[in-house]
């Protein structure tokens, strides 16, 4: 791997603060990008041009004569290929692109690929509206966030963007992308950010929300589906790289009662043993004691931060990052106020991204941008890259962190998703657990929800919170929020009291119960999940590493890593975590066993170490203590010391634990965690390779990262007691079991 940043903007070190933030966000409201007119497009008067962008994307550009589409798309940043057929090609012509063949025939337009004699993909083109069709061969996903079914096919989306019932109730907002993806080895992104998909079992019709007769469509093809999602991060950019402590646990707060509740919390977290590695304040305009001092507003509210820098300084102290929630001015639950700035009305960003520099100066780590759905398409992804490349200016040695609610095709390139205000509801948890596999295959991976429903209903109890706890330490964002927000905390429901309910309704009155308020086991369960969670990070951070790189999720379809297994194509509930976990959320109140699909080839029972074999369903205990885990033969899994916060020093070793049964390969990365030194070689890389004949693990150093000499490691082989502790000095250890 080569570990190079890819950003639309290039290296923030070499952009000027005018340049960075005198992009503008753009109105509130209108159309989504620039209307060209009713153009009625005709056979004889189109211009049809091919161009090779790599050896696996195609664009596809269909315009009026004399009206070439725009080749800066939004979302996009590789443009630039070679022509394979332009304006007055000859329509019998097969044309060579790579190992694909490309025939253009009319009646209606269409462009058919071909690998040897076998029809890959379509694309076909309506010269009399603006409709772009292609083919389906068997299931078909993608869209973004907050679409269902898994399957789209038999399904019609009308790309709407934001939070909207009934559907967010459980599915979570809506944040549509024009990508769709097949196990087959193909993905189509339409380049038009509104519009509407419908499918049917064979075809798939987009019809564009602009009055335009310009088009392009980009065509991916790939071996494997993992190739077609690398593609698509060439075509769209390559996730970032967060920082380490992003993948800690956070606990989000909604009212505060003082600044001692503040400083209790993250005391209570260090003197429980409970670990966690940030803090996130939620607005005052969103509930009646917040952060700031009202919607709009970056002064902190008096009552509770009456000493801004100096409770920041006391919670760094603690070792725990501070998130701050903020909205763009102006929007607040869809109301324009009287606190709009120029930011969202004059459309100038670099006095609102001011107001960040100043509390960045005091400490603040990271943001939340509520909101927004509001803005339009356009504005909504330049507020991704505004808060990454601002951060980035004001801290260039520091990793920015920002969790959004909307965005586009290339947010994965500055940030982080949550799936919004759904209801705590066990049919809730199950629907998220469809929507963050989703959420990775339209190329967006770094996703969470609110831990436990935002929403209370009368279904929210010890049992629903614990059951989302497991699945959420599982999500690449591990972060507990939502109304009655001492319920969220993993101790809340053993203190006696509810804390601040925030619920307008009848049954809320005895709503918990009074046995739900004395629960100690809860503590000790999401004790036990905290450390799991801790305890993978270098599993964890690792995947992260080859998703930057590869543009992989790390919450991943089954189909991803077995598109030939057609039992795995349509597990929704299940879930691989990276290349060796797959992880079985349990969602079912009362269960106490989970049935789940296992895919082909061996698998570990990850707490029982009993060994299965996979191509089929199977059934395991599902104790409320237990989340279903399995680990795959030949898996290596780094897993390091017990730890409070990310940073936290130990001389502890890491345990390299290997699961016999096939030979495995592991590529281990780790880095400081926090700056852009990687960029400049300063990582550790270590090839892991286990050959199960001989009962031996080959640990290779890169060349290419100078660290990682002198690391202390106990390797371990499941389903035995043989383990041997080598330290790594030479570029090659060989360690035999």
């Amino acid at each position: 791997m080569t570990f190079t940043r890819r950003a639309l903007l290039g290296s923030a070190a070499a952009l000027s603060a005018q340049v960075l933030l005198s992009r503008r966000l753009h109105a509130l409201t209108g159309a989504e990008g620039p209307v060209h007119g009713n153009l009625t497009a005709r056979p004889g008067v189109l211009d049809l041009i091919l161009t090779a962008l790599s050896p696996s994307i195609l664009r596809i550009s269909i315009s009026p004569a004399n009206d070439a589409p725009e080749l800066t798309e939004l979302g996009v940043v590789s443009n630039r290929g070679r022509t394979l057929a332009g304006p007055g090609q000859v329509r019998s012509e097969t044309i060579s692109w790579g190992k694909y063949s490309l025939r253009i025939a009319d009646g209606p337009l269409h462009v058919t690929a071909f690998e040897g004699p076998k029809l890959r993909q379509e694309v076909r083109f309506d010269l009399n509206s603006t409709d772009v069709a292609f083919n389906l061969n068997g299931p078909v996903f993608g869209l973004g966030e907050g679409v269902h079914p898994f399957d789209r096919r038999g399904t019609h989306d009308a790309m709407a963007n934001g939070q909207h019932s009934p559907d967010l109730r459980s599915f979570g907002a809506r944040l549509p992308i024009p990508w769709v993806i097949s196990p087959e080895g193909w993905g189509i992104f339409v380049g038009q950010p509104s519009g509407s998909f419908e499918f049917s079992q064979t075809e798939a019709r987009f019809r564009s929300g602009e009055a335009t007769s310009t088009r392009n469509v980009y065509l991916i093809l790939g071996d494997t589906p993992a190739d077609v999602l690398s593609a698509y991060a060439d075509l769209t950019g390559h996730p970032h790289l967060p920082p380490l402590w992003a993948l800690g646990y956070m606990q989000s707060h909604r009212t505060l009662a003082s600044e001692d509740e503040i400083l209790s919390v993250v005391r209570t977290f260090r003197e429980k043993k409970l670990p966690c590695d940030a803090v996130i304040y939620l607005g005052t305009g969103f509930c009646p004691s917040g952060w700031n001092s009202g919607h709009g507003s970056f002064t902190f509210n008096e009552s509770v931060f009456p000493d801004p820098a100096g409770d920041i300084r006391q919670i760094h102290d603690q070792h725990m990052k501070v998130i701050l929630h903020v909205v763009p001015p102006g929007d607040f639950h869809g109301e324009v106020t009287d606190t709009g700035a120029s930011a969202a009305s004059a459309g100038d960003a670099v006095p609102y991204w001011a107001k960040h520099t100043a509390l960045t100066k005091i400490g603040v780590d990271g943001w939340w941008p509520d909101e927004g759905d509001r803005l339009n398409v356009y504005a909504r992804l330049e507020r991704n890259e505004m808060y990454f490349e601002g951060s980035r200016r004001d801290n260039p040695h520091k990793r920015p962190f920002a969790l959004h609610r909307n965005g586009y095709a290339g947010l994965q390139r500055y940030g982080w998703l949550w799936s919004g205000d759904t209801l705590s509801t066990w049919e809730a948890l199950q629907a998220q657990i469809m929507v963050g596999i989703n959420i990775g295959l339209s190329g967006i991976p770094f996703w969470g929800t609110d831990t436990g429903g935002f929403v209370p209903t009368l279904e929210y109890s010890p049992e629903l919170f614990v059951r989302w706890f497991q699945f959420s330490a599982f999500c690449p964002l591990f972060r507990s929020h939502g109304r009655s927000w001492h319920l969220h905390l993993p101790w809340g429901w053993n203190t006696g009291s509810s804390g601040p309910k925030e619920v307008d309704a009848p049954w809320a009155a005895n709503w918990p119960s009074e046995a739900d308020l004395h629960r100690p086991e809860v503590e000790e369960i999401c004790r036990k999940v905290l450390n799991l969670r801790y305890q993978l990070l270098p599993y964890t951070y690792s995947t992260a590493a080859q998703c930057h790189e590869s543009g992989m999720p790390i919450i991943r379809a089954l189909w991803l890593a077995y598109p030939q297994d057609s039992d795995a194509v349509v597990v929704d509930d299940v879930y691989l975590w990276g290349d060796n976990f797959v992880v079985a959320p349990v969602y079912e109140k009362g269960a106490v066993q989970r049935n789940l699909y296992l895919p082909h080839g061996t698998w570990w029972n990850y707490w029982t170490a009993e060994r299965l074999d996979g191509g089929r369903k199977v059934t395991t205990s599902a104790a409320l203590d237990t989340l279903p885990l399995f680990v795959k033969a030949g898996a290596i899994v780094p897993i390091g010391p017990l730890k409070q916060y990310t940073g936290e020093a130990s001389s502890e070793p890491t345990v390299l634990r290997i699961y016999p049964g096939a030979d495995g390969r592991f590529l281990w990365y780790d880095d400081d965690g926090a700056s852009f030194e990687y960029e400049h070689g300063a990582f550790m890389r270590t090839t892991c390779e286990w050959n199960d004949n001989s009962r031996t693990l080959t640990i290779t150093r890169d060349g290419k990262g100078h660290q990682g000499a002198g690391r202390k490691v106990r390797v371990e082989l499941v389903g035995s007691a043989r383990s041997q502790s080598v330290v790594l000095g030479e570029p090659v250890t060989r360690v035999k079991l």
